[in-house]
């Protein structure tokens, strides 16, 4: 039998332009965190009282990367290295807004913690829509966990100077994202028990750590 030498054709036509997508996609994921985290240093002084903490918090941003890999859905080892990019140029470009206004801040900081955590951000986006449950788990784990620590720390620690209705909101759609994988993605008992336990013990180191870093905040 003579294969078809034309049969792979449309594959070899769709491959470039299916690249060409990923990479473009990779572009606007770092051109929409730039551009997002100069309007992070507007939204401090034109957000409600009621949910400036948002320009504040640690889980505003890592919403903001896991909305734009979602929209992205590139690949597991490409959402890492997204996942640190979107982080470090999210804080570049709060501290372009913070010059241009004639202010000095200093992002070294956040842009090493961007890098230490993005990729693991990165990964577990991709990992919600992957076909091993205990991807979805893990994933979910560390996402929920993150949001569900921040929303106990602003309702905690400071609750007398912040407005609790962002770290309420973050802690519910934190709670809604796990219980949405818990009925969708996760099914078997075993998984399901593991990301509600990894969801808290997220939650926990990411209160201890924020709590080490002394809650240094965006302003």
């Amino acid at each position: 039998m003579i294969a078809n030498p034309t049969s792979s054709a449309p594959d070899a036509v769709r491959r470039p332009e299916r690249q060409a997508e990923t990479w473009a996609r990779a572009a606007a994921v770092v051109l929409a965190s730039f551009a997002i985290g100069m309007l992070t240093f507007f939204a401090q002084g034109i957000l409600p009282d009621a949910l400036t903490s948002f320009a504040n918090s640690a889980s505003g941003w890592t919403l903001v990367t896991v909305l734009l890999l979602a929209w992205a859905r590139p690949s597991t080892p490409l959402a890492a290295a997204l996942g640190a990019v979107s982080f470090g140029v999210l804080t570049v470009g709060y501290s372009a807004s913070a010059h241009l206004h004639g202010l000095f801040y200093d992002p070294t900081v956040f842009v090493v913690v961007g890098v230490v955590v993005g990729p693991f951000v990165g990964v577990a986006t991709s990992w919600l829509r992957a076909g091993s449950e205990w991807r979805a788990t893990a994933g979910t784990a560390l996402l929920a966990g993150i949001g569900l620590g921040e929303a106990f720390y602003g309702l905690t620690a400071v609750a007398e100077t912040t407005s609790p209705v962002y770290w309420s909101t973050i802690g519910v759609v934190a709670l809604g994202l796990l219980v949405v994988m818990l009925v969708r993605r996760i099914r078997s008992t075993l998984a399901r028990g593991a990301a509600v336990v990894g969801a808290a013990a997220v939650a926990g180191a990411f209160l201890a750590a924020y709590s080490a870093l002394g809650a240094t905040s965006f302003s």
